[in-house]
């Protein structure tokens, strides 16, 4: 799960990201809104964290902005600003979830796996399918009741195509969750996880539909 930070405070930027990918996510960070538009905008990230006192466009400008063009990707705003007001004028500007500085980095990762099943389609906290377990929160896959250790880009894969299940992901879409900006990624390094995923878990879990991508398929 690829997620977008869009805060200008250096210190909280830094923290949030550090805090984010010690708990499996990976993430991304700008500290402008004209920056953030434009990435949520080109990026296909799951979900973003919103500042709305942003320098050169403001948080509620850009939700605004981005749901004009009728991009769902989830967004949690997260400011200082704490009045019923600017609660209601985000969440009606386009926010799917509100909290306030100073904030629980454990909660904050809740929420945002939260919001990213929901945006899937999904209410259970477990993704299932038949023999296959696997829980976001705790970061832990069963397959035939027996826990498979994954390694973290293994279990981001995994998580991505379970949330799409039945659809098929090109290659291009399930890099760009897999590696954030300035990670080099090897040419095969796609094919070596699904290698690893097919010989973990069952060598028919994962379809590869030629020409176009992979895909777990629905039950």
């Amino acid at each position: 799960m690829r997620i977008l930070i869009v805060e200008d405070d250096r210190l909280l930027g830094e923290g949030i990201l550090a805090g984010l990918k010690q708990t499996g996510f990976q993430a991304d960070w700008v500290r402008d809104g004209v920056a953030g538009l434009a990435a949520l905008q080109s990026e296909p990230f799951s979900a973003a964290i919103l500042d709305l006192g942003l320098p050169r466009m403001s948080g509620l400008e850009v939700l605004r902005a981005l749901r004009a063009t009728h991009n769902a990707v989830p967004v949690l705003i997260l400011t200082a600003r704490d009045t019923s007001q600017d609660v209601i004028a985000g969440l009606d500007a386009g926010g799917d979830d509100y909290m306030v500085k100073p904030f629980d980095l454990g909660e904050l990762a809740a929420r945002l796996r939260a919001l990213i099943r929901r945006a899937a389609g999904g209410a259970a906290p477990l993704l299932e399918r038949g023999e296959l377990t696997l829980d976001p929160a705790a970061r832990t896959v069963r397959w035939q009741g027996q826990a498979v250790e994954l390694g973290q880009r293994e279990f981001t894969l995994l998580h991505e195509l379970l949330l799409n299940s039945g659809r098929v992901l090109t290659r291009g879409q399930l890099e760009a969750k897999l590696y954030p900006w300035g990670e080099e990624v090897e040419s095969n390094a796609l094919e070596v996880h699904i290698h690893h995923l097919r010989k973990k878990l069952a060598a028919d879990l994962i379809r590869t539909v030629r020409g176009v991508g992979y895909m777990v398929p629905g039950e």
